[in-house]
């Protein structure tokens, strides 16, 4: 039996040891699992925000493994897709079940994107997925959501505020902002300075 089946919720070092067999390239992998790790290093700063009944095991497994999905999209030459972007989180779903992981780690992936896609988004922008929700729908997911905003796997690398994130989910609608709105009175802001000067990627 794998370590993926034997574990609902896989320890840090098995999770880095999966990132690792997945990645494609060492590029990827250096790109991928240091997002992971710092959306885990935001949910660190967070959690006194947090309920005292948090499953803090579980979010921080699901903080490491949301963008798993992103090797996926990595093609023969090794160069990202990034036309099809959108799909890296039920693709980083389906790989996780398909391991046996259980659905509440698999659902990190498919439930983080932007402030959550309603099937009404789907539909209304024609993206690329099976016509369905994908919400963060417990206090894990919504944190693991919210932390993955503040940092971005540009070309370079950069950690966005809460502002700057609010001025770019403006164009999805009125409602985006005001979700995201909710999430920062939930959770507060982390300590961008502090992890910028960690990591060496910019404030933007």
């Amino acid at each position: 039996m794998t370590v993926e089946h034997a574990l609902a919720v896989p320890t840090d070092e098995q999770i880095r040891a999966l990132h690792e067999r997945i990645a494609p390239h060492e590029e990827a992998f250096t790109l991928v699992y240091t997002h992971c790790r710092i959306v885990c290093a935001v949910v660190e700063q967070l959690l006194d925000r947090c309920p005292p009944d948090l499953n803090v095991e579980l979010v921080r497994a699901g903080s490491l493994l949301h963008d798993i999905g992103v090797y996926r999209l990595y093609g023969a030459t090794g160069e990202l897709d990034h036309a099809n972007y959108v799909r890296h989180g039920v693709l980083g779903h389906a790989l996780l079940r398909d391991l046996g992981f259980s659905e509440r780690v698999s659902r990190f992936c498919s439930h983080h994107t932007g402030v959550g896609l309603t099937r009404e988004d789907v539909l209304r922008q024609c993206l690329p997925l099976p016509v369905a929700d994908y919400t963060a729908d417990t206090p894990e997911e919504e944190l693991v959501l919210y932390a993955d905003k503040f940092h971005s796997k540009t070309t370079p690398p950069t950690f966005v505020t809460a502002a700057s994130y609010a001025a770019g989910v403006r164009r999805f609608g009125a409602d985006k902002v005001a979700r995201f709105a909710a999430l920062v009175e939930r959770f507060g802001e982390p300590d961008l300075r502090l992890l910028s000067d960690r990591y060496r990627h910019p404030i933007i």
